[in-house]
């Protein structure tokens, strides 16, 4: 495939329609999470039978983001601190950083990309709390906004690699090097691996409006927040990589956020210092 071939929608459903779902297990819990009165030691059954996903999720536990009294050994006893909804966070965050092999995609960079996805997910948590949104579904959503960069990268490696030199050659933003050679762009492609991996569909429009969060309506702050978080994690340039910049920043979004330059700098300071506690845990 060439960049004079743009990617077609019905190229691009197939192809995220065939990709892996998230784990059984994940899923079950996501599920059982969701329901009011879910006993706490049902869910840590459910979390103990995937080795891997345990081991994650107490390390992520245990890391100084969630600033856990003491050492905690057994998922019950993170639930019992943490919590059902944090203890969901946890889980999703620790399946979603283990779903994708390293893309062999030239210009893409896979710890970085994670890293700024983790920063933008701690960055939109913080905002979140300040602006009293669900701050769980604003991690969520912080997390996966960047979605559609990671399946473009690992299921159409070629352009994907022309559009990030288009990018970075032409200094031009992201949304328009992928619109360009691909035909769409990253947060098309987010929201519909968001939805086949049967996230809510306020966070799959988070991913869809996270460059574009302009409008009213129910979810408006909660994309709006994920769209200032991405724009501060840039300008932070905590996953530093070639030819990064910062996207364009909405101002009604920022002024949103109800920020000025003492809440600014402490806002900056617990993102630096929480992403790099969560990263030491998954990345």
């Amino acid at each position: 495939m060439t960049p004079e071939s743009p990617l077609s929608p019905e190229l691009l459903v197939a192809t995220v329609r065939e990709l892996p779902a998230l784990p059984a297990v994940v899923l079950e819990l996501m599920e059982m999470l969701a329901r009011e009165g879910v006993a706490a030691d049902a869910v840590a059954a459910k979390i103990a039978q995937d080795q891997a996903l345990t081991a994650k999720t107490l390390r992520l536990a245990n890391s100084s983001f969630y600033g856990m009294p003491r050492k905690v050994s057994r998922v019950s006893d993170a639930m019992a601190v943490l919590g059902l909804r944090t203890v969901r966070t946890v889980v999703i965050t620790a399946a979603v950083t283990g779903s994708f092999s390293p893309p062999r995609c030239a210009g893409f960079d896979f710890v970085a990309f994670w890293r700024h996805a983790i920063g933008t997910a701690v960055c939109a948590r913080l905002l979140a709390i300040r602006l009293n949104v669900d701050p769980e579904a604003a991690f969520t959503a912080g997390l996966l906004h960047d979605l559609g960069h990671l399946v473009l990268a690992s299921c159409f490696p070629i352009p994907f690699a022309d559009a990030l030199r288009q990018q970075r050659a032409q200094d031009m933003p992201a949304l328009e090097a992928e619109r360009a050679l691909l035909g769409m762009d990253h947060t098309t492609v987010g929201g519909l691996m968001a939805e086949h991996w049967r996230f809510s569909p306020t966070v799959v429009k988070a991913i869809r409006q996270h460059h574009a969060p302009e409008g009213e309506g129910a979810d408006a702050s909660l994309y709006r927040l994920v769209h200032v978080a991405d724009n501060i994690v840039h300008a932070l340039d905590l996953a530093p990589t070639e030819g990064d910049a910062v996207p364009p920043l909405c101002t009604e979004a920022w002024l949103h956020m109800g920020l000025d330059a003492a809440p600014c700098r402490k806002l900056f300071e617990h993102t630096e210092h929480q992403t790099h506690a969560v990263c030491e845990a998954l990345v």
